[in-house]
């Protein structure tokens, strides 16, 4: 059913429809909404069968999850920025043991100092802890991917996280196709846990692991990721085929055909990117981009397959790996390893800052005419950071380097 609605609340109703029995979750912006939503669902009798758990921290949540997913319920849960910090620990524990939880979360960048707005922070922060990590590029997406990341999680016995931007998703009001219950579950089936709790027949799990076996049990964790590089495309295209509209896969190539310079993003602002290519067309540029839509396990063949043609890609990101630069761009360059592609880390969209078609087809125009330095940060206040580093070296002592920061942007000026 087409609605105008809240992000959030889109996906507050399309988790419900995957029928979760068991719901835990500690309320941070920019995820709030989602569980607030399920919390209504619960309270109003709109969803059945589901035991909404109020916990007191983002570490319980996730160990609520555990325990449930562990005992046989189909679990859900979200959180976001600091709060998958604090649940750290848990986060890699639920991938060890294998459970299928599906997890929001709502992408905010990570402090210090303290920002609630959207960068990619967070989920780079645990790329490496064993879940499947999807991202969605608009409201829509999100619903689409939520349904499809329960039958993965299911099917290989998985973690999956997907990732929406916060705000710029969770908190938008737009149209949405809001599926009803029966193509849900026409595509969803019931869950048959691989394990239940049976008191007659007690197991442990999570018991020691010693040298003998930790090194298998890794690898099983990882030949988990390389058969959801199979069958995320496949759920993707029986999903096309219930619901009529394509969502989801690992990668999706736009304008790609003939580029000379591809650009390669994660989430909605590949919105902005594809108006930037649009743009760049029409002026005679030969632009185009590729939307990874699974960063985890990362698709390195499909995205050697779609770059291989272009001469430059501007990997454009929104995390920093500090002391190294690109994230994503890393991976790209694993991909296109001895083919000689040129490919440039852009860091945009830091904590939030606005990432617009202006300044990326700047950028995009600037490497077209000529070789361009590796790591490039999309409108940096270079006055501010140079000010700054002049500070340091000057007094050569700790120092509090956000609040000079802050000053030197609220007078328009360096000191």
């Amino acid at each position: 059913m087409l609605k105008q609605i809240e992000g959030s609340r889109a996906m507050a109703e399309a988790i419900a429809l995957c029928r979760p029995e068991v719901i835990c979750a500690y309320p941070i912006t920019p995820q709030t909404h989602i569980v607030e939503g399920l919390g209504e669902l619960v309270r109003d009798g709109h969803l059945t069968g589901c035991e909404f758990i109020n916990v007191e921290s983002e570490f319980a949540a996730l160990s609520v999850a555990i325990g449930a997913s562990a005992a046989g319920a189909r679990s859900y849960t979200a959180t976001a920025s600091q709060g998958l910090l604090f649940m750290m620990e848990a986060v890699y524990n639920a991938s060890g043991l294998g459970l299928p939880i599906v997890m929001t979360l709502g992408n905010r960048a990570i402090g210090a100092p303290i920002n609630i707005w959207n960068d990619h922070s967070d989920a780079m922060s645990v790329r490496d802890a064993g879940w499947i990590m999807l991202f969605a590029e608009t409201n829509q997406e999100a619903v689409d991917l939520h349904i499809q990341a329960f039958r993965l999680a299911e099917e290989l016995s998985c973690p999956v996280m997907v990732n929406v931007d916060g705000f710029i998703l969770t908190h938008a009001v737009e149209r949405v196709d809001v599926p009803d219950q029966a193509r849900v579950d026409a595509y969803l089936p019931p869950f048959d846990p691989v394990q239940v709790l049976d008191p007659a027949e007690p197991l442990s799990m999570g018991a020691m692991v010693g040298p003998d076996a930790f090194m298998e049990v890794r690898y099983l964790a990882h030949h988990k990721q390389m058969r959801a590089l199979e069958r995320i495309p496949e759920l993707a295209a029986e999903f096309r085929a219930v619901f009529g509209r394509e969502s989801g896969g690992l990668v999706r190539p736009y304008r790609i055909d003939g580029a000379d310079t591809v650009v390669v993003a994660m989430g909605s602002v590949m919105g902005t990117v594809k108006d930037t290519v649009d743009a760049l067309r029409d002026a005679g540029h030969a632009v185009g981009a590729l939307n990874l839509c699974a960063f985890r396990p990362f698709p390195l063949d499909d995205v050697r397959e779609a770059l291989l043609g272009a001469r430059r890609v501007v990997v454009l990101e929104k995390a920093l790996a500090v002391g190294m630069g690109g994230i994503l761009a890393s991976h790209v360059r694993m991909a296109l390893r001895g083919f000689g592609n040129r490919v440039y880390t852009l860091i945009a969209g830091l904590g939030g800052r606005p990432i617009t078609g202006d300044s990326l087809a700047d950028f995009l125009r600037k490497v077209e005419r000529e070789p361009h330095y590796d790591v490039h940060f999309l409108d940096l206040k270079s006055d501010v950071v140079e000010a700054e580093i002049a500070r340091m070296e000057r007094t050569r002592r700790a120092g509090p380097i956000a609040e000079n920061v802050l000053r030197r942007v609220g007078a328009g000026r360096a000191s």
